[in-house]
């Protein structure tokens, strides 16, 4: 699923070590700003002309391809050989994971841009209709529903009995997973359209009001602000949490480490274009991509790049790591697919 697990943390499983070589590139149809999904030997995959795509990871052959609704712009979450995932159209698919065969549809009222999170029978993403989604894994039935006063763009978080979702409505909402009702709501002071990450009782999320914010969902406070002085830009991109440190890329050309605890920069690296791709650490190295074309390893205790590529067309993506390998798609719409050398 987009960031790995339910905290949305961005922290590979395994570790992927550059340099970094080419192991395959297949075009699939238009842009490709949907991050993969690898799962069983598989590459899931959304593009703009309405595509979820199943691939080979080994080689890149082609599985099965199901026609959406409209364009696929979220990541497909794979659960019990099941995938899932939303389409422009507002329509949930609940797909065979083997076959891409449908097995039921939920529609919203606008876009569904976020992707799914997962808990036990509950299926839970945002919608551009201002609402947060609960439905049945088994057969897409509403459990609940939550309104914000805005769209919701990015994917809820879980962590133990709530949701965290970070609205277009400039909150922070912290809502009850068994039946969807508010346990509180933290003012951000912008609409943030990024995907918090999760770590204990902190969230860290970027917003379109030029901040990077640290806050404590448990006690509804926020603990710390960053805001670049000289370098007034959003942060779309959501970010990655490990031990003590946040790491989340901006559209001031920046990739920034931060101390957790206390917001305190750690290291700032300066890319060639905007980085709206959401970073994933892999052992010591992250992983992001950038509008510039080229994804990017960079050591995650200095921001020093440690391997680079460049792909030919921005890349808003956000990398996909799993069985070994990083895959990523760029804005002409293709897929790469990376092995260690």
């Amino acid at each position: 699923m987009f960031r790995g697990r339910p905290e949305q943390t961005g922290v590979a499983s395994e570790k992927l070590t550059p340099p970094l070589k080419l192991a395959w590139r297949v075009k699939l149809g238009e842009a490709i700003t949907s991050t993969a999904a690898i799962a069983g030997g598989t590459v899931y995959v959304g593009d703009e002309d309405g595509g979820v795509h199943a691939l080979r990871v080994t080689d890149g052959s082609p599985i099965w391809r199901f026609a959406a609704n409209d364009a696929v712009r979220a990541s497909p979450t794979i659960f019990d050989n099941r995938l899932f995932v939303g389409d422009v159209d507002g329509t949930l698919h609940a797909l065979n994971a083997a076959d891409g065969v449908r097995k039921w549809t939920f529609k919203s009222d606008g876009e569904i841009q976020s992707s799914v999170n997962v808990s036990g029978d509950r299926m839970i993403f945002g919608s551009y209709d201002a609402f947060v989604y609960c439905v049945s894994r088994a057969d897409g039935s509403l459990l609940w529903k939550y309104e914000t006063a805005g769209r919701v763009h990015g994917t809820p978080a879980i962590i133990g009995d709530n949701v965290i979702v970070a609205g277009c409505d400039e909150f922070l909402h912290v809502i009850s997973l068994r039946d969807g009702t508010n346990v509180r709501r933290i003012r951000m002071g912008s609409v943030s359209g990024a995907s918090p990450a999760i770590s204990g009782d902190r969230a860290f999320v970027g917003t379109h009001g030029n901040q990077v914010l640290g806050l404590n969902w448990k006690e509804g406070s926020v603990l710390w602000t960053f805001e670049d002085p000289d370098r007034a830009f959003p942060f779309l991109s959501s970010a990655s949490v490990a031990d003590d440190a946040v790491y989340i890329g901006g559209r001031d050309k920046r990739v920034r480490g931060f101390r957790a605890s206390d917001g305190t920069v750690l290291w700032t690296t300066a890319l060639d274009g905007r980085t709206d791709s959401s970073p994933v650490l892999s052992g010591e190295v992250l992983y992001i991509g950038g509008g510039d074309g080229n994804v990017y390893g960079l050591n995650r205790a200095d921001g020093k790049e440690q391997w680079k590529y460049e792909t030919g067309a921005p890349v808003s993506a956000s990398p996909a790591i799993g069985e070994n390998r990083f895959v990523i798609g760029n804005e002409d719409g293709m897929l790469f697919c990376f092995l260690a050398e």
